[in-house]
């Protein structure tokens, strides 16, 4: 139990109400039921400590990650005498706290990409101006920064005239310099040493961080210590690894800027010099499972740089249940308490094949009856293993279920997402003629879309404009109805261009697509007009730094490139331009905290494409805890809010929604109830077409942190790894000799959840628990 450690009030009262009874790990931790709840407790936890430390030091977070701790405590101090504050002090032990004054806090800077400019919106130096020393009304003299700009460097230089590619070259620490740049440089480098070292001395002259607030990156990383940072670290210049690269991309404008920007960041030391600080590490959701297990459950250990929270009595981790589920304890309680289902079945033996890597027919009942979770499976026989493979074979068989006569309406977060997800399920379906496909991308997905594509396009087409070769622009009426006419035409001619492999043709069918979109967007009268908007447009992105955000039409431009790169992709099976739906609900801002789904504004346009298309399954992403990257769960809470609405107009009883998920979060074989083969034809269709089509996704400028490149090799490795899984349950010879040949061709799964109405709802109702009663 946590009765070893020093609880606060708050800590107590979320204990108590997390209802965990047994906590085993190296580093105490709290759970919450999701995102939202988390921002409270750390909120709480915040407000209780500084009311105690009115002149202490806090360092806090940077990111999405923060979003509901900034608001939660941001309402707390504003209402913190009204009826509903006083309600919420009352319920989580601040009933007796006298609201805290913040002003004499010194604020510590944790990190910041060098170099970049303090006046980048995209900086952290501005975030926490913003956020912090403006939001919660810190003292800006007492705080503790790292502005780029003011970094002393060789003969008085700013860092754009000393770095002038923003690259910095850390070998130079170690080796002679070639020439009188870099003599400069190495200067700068030593002086940049410096300014760390006295920085961190700063630090502690004011006896270390009395509260600190952190992250955890998918490597494990605090604040920019990536795996491997030494234990006893400080403040200073250094690389990061691909992982933290790959997250901070969003931020940056593009792994192409991320990987080449280096970090100044707190060490790990740092962190825990103050022994009595509180140290506490946020994380939410299932991606961040792994590495908070690996974390709390190792001893003390470079590889797992939040391990060196051992060192501090008020270290913690506060999780979302999600971001708990692997930890042992939670697999203990998921087994032990409760009623038993087949799904506990189901899981506890396949997690028995993986951990013995056995294959299910040779599981012996001996095996079973020596695990700690199979042993508790009710009436365990000879039998039981062969119930979780019939049940895992039934799964299959509905898979290969040929479906006729459905309105399919297939529906995605952003562009990618349903192909990345379900591709292989969708072309067996597109197989039968009775069959109408539609599908439909509920934001425009702009933020996926590097300045660097959009400006080698609009060069590309000037030179095409140049050179006579789009001749749609001298027909008498294009300006004025011609613009919208056609748009199969432009599908059909890249399309047909992809097969020649005519890769200049194709450039030029996107060419075509972009100026479409331009005279719709710019409202262009004229070929004068229309050469000024792309000369102006190009001005506007090459004046721009790498992450910040476009103006609203720009925005629009790079939405309607990946709309085309949707049309694109389904016009491979013969799906028409009307039949795919462009929705860019209006929550999608590209802004670091985007707003909840409005009912009228995001909801409405969803209700009237169901009244449209008169759908009888519905596929959309379902990602665990709504934790997910931040537009899916918005999505669905739209998408769940326009079901219920359309149910009350029409007869929802016997639509399907089909729940899937793709390269950000996967199911588990006992949380599916369809499994579909995937053959290497399947993978060849998704993977050529990604390639051929997702044009400004090719480079991969957003990938995932789990791969250097496109996301369409993470959904085949989930994919293969998936039947990996159930290969090793029914055994390889189930595939290869089956009657299907679907299944002898199968060389990977797909999982997903087929629910009636009554069932989805019910299951992002848990989903919506999450933003009730939010502020």
């Amino acid at each position: 139990m946590l009765s070893k450690y020093p609880l606060s009030e708050v800590e107590k009262a979320f204990l108590v109400e997390s209802g965990v009874e047994k906590i085993t790990t190296l580093i105490p931790y709290l759970t919450v039921d999701n995102f939202p709840k988390l921002g409270l407790l750390t909120a709480c936890r915040f407000l209780e400590w500084a009311a105690a430390n009115p002149q202490g030091v806090i360092s806090l977070p940077t990111g999405k990650t923060p979003e509901f701790f900034i608001k939660w405590t941001q309402y707390l101090l504003e209402n913190w005498d009204s009826k509903k504050g006083k309600e919420i002090r009352e319920k989580y032990g601040l009933g007796n706290t006298k609201k805290p004054v913040l002003k004499d806090l010194t604020f510590v800077q944790i990190d910041e990409f060098y170099p970049i400019s303090a006046k980048q919106h995209n900086s952290f130096y501005d975030y926490v101006n913003k956020f912090y020393i403006n939001g919660f009304g810190l003292s800006k003299e007492n705080a503790i920064l790292i502005n780029s700009d003011e970094i002393p460097l060789a003969e008085g230089k700013h860092f754009s005239e000393i770095f002038p590619d923003l690259k910095v070259d850390l070998s130079l620490r170690f080796r002679d310099p070639i020439n009188e740049l870099e003599r400069l440089q190495q200067q700068s480098i030593y002086m940049i040493d410096q300014w760390c070292g006295d920085y961190e001395q700063r630090i502690r002259d004011k006896g270390g961080i009395g509260f600190f607030l952190g992250g955890i990156g998918p490597d494990g990383h605090i604040a920019f210590n990536t795996r491997g940072s030494h234990l006893f670290s400080v403040t200073r210049l250094t690389e990061t690894n691909f992982e933290t690269q790959a997250v901070a991309a969003g931020d940056l404008g593009g792994i192409e800027v991320s990987a080449n920007r280096l970090v100044i960041t707190i060490g790990l030391d740092t962190i825990v010099y103050n022994p009595d600080a509180v140290g506490i590490i946020i994380a939410a959701g299932e991606a961040k499972a792994g590495i908070v297990k690996d974390s709390l459950e190792t001893p003390m250990n470079n590889v797992y740089p939040a391990t060196v929270l051992q060192k501090l009595k008020n270290g913690r981790f506060y999780l979302t249940k999600g971001a708990a589920v692997k930890l042992t304890d939670s697999m203990d309680a998921y087994y032990q308490q409760g009623e038993w289902t087949f799904e506990k079945t189901e899981r506890s033996v396949i997690e028995l094949c993986k951990k013995l890597n056995k294959y299910g027919h040779r599981l012996k009942i001996e095996d079973l009856k020596a695990d700690k979770y199979c042993k508790l499976i009710p009436g365990l026989s000879e039998d039981t293993v062969n119930q979780v493979m019939k049940s895992i074979e039934a799964k299959l068989s509905k898979g290969l279920e040929q479906e006729k006569n459905e309105v399919l309406l297939h529906t995605g977060p952003h562009h990618d997402d349903i192909s990345l997800g379900i591709l292989p399920h969708i072309t067996n379906q597109l197989h039968d003629p009775s069959n109408e496909a539609h599908f439909s991308v509920l934001t425009s997905g702009f933020t996926a879309v590097t300045n660097t594509f959009v400006i080698e396009t609009l060069l590309h087409t000037k030179k095409l404009l140049d050179e006579g070769k789009i001749q749609m622009v001298n027909y008498d009426d294009f300006f004025q109805v011609g613009y919208s006419l056609k748009t199969d035409k432009d599908v059909y001619h890249y399309l047909t261009n992809v097969a020649s492999e005519n890769a200049d043709a194709r450039k030029r069918g996107l060419s075509h697509r972009v100026i479409r979109a331009l005279v719709i967007i710019w409202e262009i009268k004229n070929k004068t007009q229309l050469r000024e908007t792309i000369n102006d447009v190009i001005s506007i992105l090459r004046n721009s730094y790498d992450g910040e955000k476009n103006p609203s039409k720009i925005q629009k431009l790079k939405g309607m490139i990946r709309e085309f790169e949707e049309e694109l992709v389904w016009a491979h099976f013969g799906v028409q331009v009307k039949n795919v739906h462009h929705l860019r609900l209006g929550f999608y801002t590209g802004d670091i905290f985007t707003e909840q789904p409005d009912k009228t504004r995001d909801v409405e346009p969803i209700v009237e494409m169901f009244r449209k298309v008169k759908p009888t399954k519905i596929s959309l992403t379902l990602d665990p805890e709504g934790s997910g990257p931040d537009t899916h769960y918005k999505v669905l809470q739209a998408t769940a809010a326009a079901v219920k609405k359309w149910g009350e107009e029409y007869d929802t009883s016997k639509l399907r929604i089909i729940g899937y998920r793709n390269v950000w979060f996967k199911f588990e074989p006992h949380e599916a109830n369809v499994i579909v083969p995937v053959s290497l034809g399947d993978m060849s269709v998704m993977e050529d077409s990604f390639a051929n089509c997702y044009l400004s996704q090719v480079n991969a400028s957003f990938p995932s942190y789990a791969h250097n490149g496109k996301f369409s090799t993470v959904a085949k490795r989930t994919w293969v790894g998936q039947l990996n899984d159930i290969q090793l349950l029914l055994g390889k010879n189930y595939f290869y000799l089956h009657e299907r040949a679907k299944v002898r061709a199968s060389h990977g799964l797909i999982f997903f959840r087929d629910m009636n109405v009554e069932e989805f709802l019910a299951t992002a109702r848990e989903l919506e628990k999450s933003i009730e009663g939010m502020l």
